[in-house]
């Protein structure tokens, strides 16, 4: 049973009567009724809390590792001044280590019938969406002996996006986009190319490019130009499966593979070509599809925000199928999944005429670097002994991808911090060689 205001000034007023009928009593008898009449009376002046009116504002959405900034309204109804301590609780997630003691607790002074906001800066430590919890709000007396204390239900979600830590790339792989997009004086030639206009023969020029019948004509040796076709279509396929989950430095490969993804949407769009994507593990996870040139990057971030590796084997089966009905025209598919040999020559392998009969295929995977540090080891006998499975790991992989490009398969085996640029890279390539 809760104690109320009226009832604990009851109580105290009980207890110094006593006090003062029972002489030997009286000394210890005085100064208890005083304590408990001073603590019943700082209570009854406390404002109460359960009347109190809570609403919040601010943001929605958040890139990973910057801050959010959640504001809470709280009016207060009663006629009494509010003086105490807030507490706007969040999931830990939402916080950086150590901070959320400090971060959650505020100081509040609030005249009856008035309202204040207090502002909860949040800055998550992971993707996906971050919920508020209760609110829980103490109201203390006057002398500050005694308060009350209630918790609201003020729901929120804030919403943290991939970091999009490579689009620090994005500048200079649009640079090169131009110059292959005929806006510079580097124009290229290929199979995928549209016509452009005519020049002179420079020396380096690709002989095939000449247009003899116009080069009668000037008396000169005439080159055609090309540009590279735009309105191609790509798709992004996100393995979220087991191999996704592990760790490299101190984060897992799904996170690399998003940001990959993330670099080569945003220069693809502005290539204008149509991207769509797909995340599949044991069964389809997301699908992001027909989404215009302004549309498409947003969606794909809010799409990849709550996107976790599953702890299981990926049906490649059910992925690849997934795959061709979504690009059922020639594409180029981008497969961001492991190399390791197992997984690759158990499923994906016996799969890939299907992919590569009509599509260009890239396979991106996300590399380990200590593999290099350890492979470099000497010295000791446990050093010596790693060295050796680290390059026994390094020859599987490139084992692996020899492989797959026998298949007809473009291969990026990259760390974290270069799988990225790699991948984008290899979609100007293709570009340029008019292979997309």
């Amino acid at each position: 049973m809760a104690l109320t205001g009226r009832t604990a000034l009851l109580a105290a007023l009980g207890a110094l009567v006593v006090g003062l009928l029972l002489p030997s009593w009286t000394g210890i008898g005085l100064v208890t009724g005083a304590v408990l009449v001073a603590v019943a009376v700082d209570l009854v002046l406390a404002a109460p809390v359960r009347g109190l009116r809570l609403g919040r504002s601010g943001d929605t959405t958040v890139r990973l590792g910057e801050p959010a900034t959640v504001e809470l309204t709280v009016t207060n109804p009663s006629g009494r001044p509010l003086r105490g301590l807030v507490r706007d609780a969040w999931a830990p997630s939402a916080w950086r280590p150590g901070t959320a003691e400090a971060a959650s607790r505020h100081t509040l002074t609030l005249p009856g019938g008035e309202r204040r906001r207090i502002t909860t800066v949040l800055t998550p430590t992971r993707r996906g969406d971050h919920h508020a919890h209760r609110v829980t709000v103490r109201s203390l007396g006057p002398l500050g002996l005694a308060g009350r204390q209630g918790s609201h239900l003020v729901p929120w979600t804030v919403r943290a996006l991939p970091p999009f830590a490579s689009r620090k790339h994005l500048p200079s792989r649009l640079a090169r986009l131009r110059e292959l997009d005929g806006r510079t004086s580097v124009l290229t030639r290929g199979q995928g190319t549209e016509f452009d206009s005519l020049r002179e023969y420079l020396p380096g020029d690709d002989v095939r490019s000449i247009d003899w019948r116009a080069s009668a004509r000037r008396n000169t040796v005439a080159v055609r130009t090309w540009r590279p076709e735009r309105d191609r279509h790509i798709l992004v396929v996100l393995d979220t499966g087991r191999t996704s989950a592990g760790r490299v430095g101190d984060a897992p490969r799904l996170d690399a593979a998003l940001d990959a993804a993330l670099l080569l949407t945003a220069l693809a769009t502005r290539a204008g070509d149509r991207v769509d994507l797909l995340a599949h593990d044991s069964r389809k996870r997301v699908t992001v599809a027909g989404s215009s040139a302004h549309e498409v990057l947003p969606a794909f971030t809010n799409a990849m925000a709550g996107l976790e590796p599953a702890l299981h084997e990926t049906d490649m089966r059910s992925l690849v199928a997934t795959a061709l009905k979504m690009a059922p025209q020639r594409s180029l598919i981008v497969l961001l999944t492991g190399l390791d040999a197992a997984p690759v020559e158990d499923g994906l392998r016996p799969l890939l005429p299907m992919l590569t009969k009509r599509h260009e295929v890239v396979l991106a995977s996300v590399a380990d670097p200590q593999l290099d540090v350890l492979a470099a080891g000497r010295g000791t006998l446990d050093a010596v002994y790693g060295a050796a499975a680290a390059e026994q790991t390094r020859a599987d992989r490139r084992a692996t991808a020899e492989r797959l490009t026998r298949h007809g398969v473009t291969v990026l085996d990259a760390p974290p911090a270069r799988i990225a640029p790699a991948l984008a890279d290899t979609y100007l390539a293709l570009k340029a060689a008019g292979r997309l």
